[in-house]
């Protein structure tokens, strides 16, 4: 048996068509004041984004589409789109504190 592999999931939850959006109004209606106005039919939604492992893509979008439908989204008023991709893998840090950025020197002026 191969060793799972490791995918990146991505969940958006929204609400069903028929459902009162308040939050998805209350930006269409605050848009003409910033100068964007034409902007129509908003709705707002979540997002989450996870990796999975998992012998391999049909099974992770199954394993994904479990969690999204028994804890990230309501099934009664809202759906969820599950999509799943090899997760890429993280580059090496490189070694020392001068590759970490400044904050790895500590608070100015407590340098060596």
């Amino acid at each position: 048996m191969a060793s799972p592999e490791l995918f990146s999931v991505l969940v958006e939850v929204h609400l069903r068509d028929g459902i009162a959006d308040p939050q998805g109004a209350t930006i269409e209606r605050a848009l003409p004041a910033l100068g964007l106005g034409g902007v129509t039919g908003v709705r707002a939604g979540k997002a989450f984004r996870f990796d999975i492992a998992a012998d391999d893509e049909a099974s992770a979008l199954a394993q994904a589409t479990v969690v999204a439908d028994r804890l990230l989204a309501n099934p009664v008023i809202e759906e969820s789109a599950v999509t799943v991709t090899p997760a890429v893998a993280a580059a090496p840090a490189a070694a020392g504190p001068a590759a970490a950025g400044p904050a790895a020197a500590g608070p100015a002026g407590s340098q060596s």
